[in-house]
């Protein structure tokens, strides 16, 4: 079996990753900034560096790993207060990542699986399921500085061979889910009416479990070498499907509005949030064939499946 070092492991992926690593019988080392809260089983090594200033000398004595899945990053947020966004997003997701790469090679690591985003792609798809060979276009900092992290590991790759291995997921949601999936799940909690009903464009998200489990085959499956995989789940709901099937697993009916989704964007431009609304009620739907015929891979965990978890997660904490 493979010894694998996960960045992150103790986050919202890493845990679940590790999990899923364990139980197929690997060895998980978990690279992260402080100590405590990763999956039981798993060899933590912690490095409080900045964008692992230095991590090539700071190389565990005696790890000698197969694999690293690269899961930290600086994540998108929506009220980003940084001076220069592109520089923030730049420094730790491509230097950052670049580094940790050409240490894990040098260390005599084989295989290096990035989790990347589908907002390196686009954040919408104009009708037509985003594929892995788009033309890229992304619209904001986080996305840009993704997309700027798979170029650069596919030029590290062709200087030194090191295997990458590009996973793009959209939304991922599962328990201990935060931000906009949280909050969502608030609103219907409370009983807030929300003006959704009429938003019918599909979109594609992950569940965890299916995240995780795809990771794992990017990690140990020789097939994976040198491709980029968008990973989701088989089912894209639509907007209101989606609060309906997060009401019906909270036992909270969601109270939607059926306000036309034109409304809607008339009303984003009006209160300077056009982007914000489009990526709430536009299509954004993935073309996941690329991973089901490279690596054969299904998701294991339907769409419904994984909405009940997070619903039963969210209902064991209120």
């Amino acid at each position: 079996m493979s010894h694998v070092v996960v960045s992150g492991a103790n986050g919202f992926v890493g845990r679940v990753l590790c999990r899923a690593l364990l139980e197929a019988g690997h060895r998980v080392t978990g690279l992260v900034r402080r100590g405590g809260g990763c999956f039981d089983g798993v060899t933590e090594w912690i490095d409080a560096s900045t964008d692992y200033s230095g991590i090539a000398h700071k190389w565990p004595a005696g790890l000698n790993a197969d694999c690293v899945v690269h899961l930290a990053a600086r994540v998108h947020v929506m009220h980003d207060t940084a001076a220069d966004s592109d520089a923030a997003f730049r420094a730790t997701n491509v230097d950052g990542t670049l580094r940790l790469a050409a240490a894990a090679r040098q260390h005599g690591v084989s295989r290096f699986v990035f989790v990347s985003s589908i907002k390196a792609v686009a954040e919408g798809d104009d009708g037509q399921a985003l594929r892995e060979n788009d033309t890229p276009r992304p619209e904001d900092a986080y996305g840009r500085s993704k997309r700027a992290a798979e170029d650069a590991l596919v030029r590290l790759s062709g200087e030194t061979g090191l295997e990458i291995v590009i996973v793009r997921p959209p939304l991922v949601y599962g328990p201990q889910v935060r931000a906009n999936f949280l909050r969502l799940m608030d609103a219907i909690w409370r009983g807030v009416p929300m003006p959704l009903g009429g938003a019918n464009a599909r979109r594609s998200m992950v569940y965890v479990g299916n995240l995780a489990d795809a990771l794992v085959r990017c990690a140990v499956d020789p097939r994976a070498a040198g491709q980029c995989f968008h990973v989701a789940d088989s089912d894209a709901p639509t907007v209101a499907e989606l609060v309906r099937a997060l009401g019906r697993h909270l036992g909270k009916p969601a109270r939607l509005l059926p306000v036309p989704a034109a409304w809607l964007r008339v009303a984003g431009r009006l209160m300077g949030r056009s982007a914000q609304v489009d990526r709430l009620i536009g299509s954004l739907q993935v073309d996941t064939s690329h991973i089901r015929d490279v690596l054969g891979w299904q998701p294991p965990f339907s769409a419904d499946e994984g909405l009940a978890a997070t619903a039963d997660w969210y209902r064991s904490i209120h």
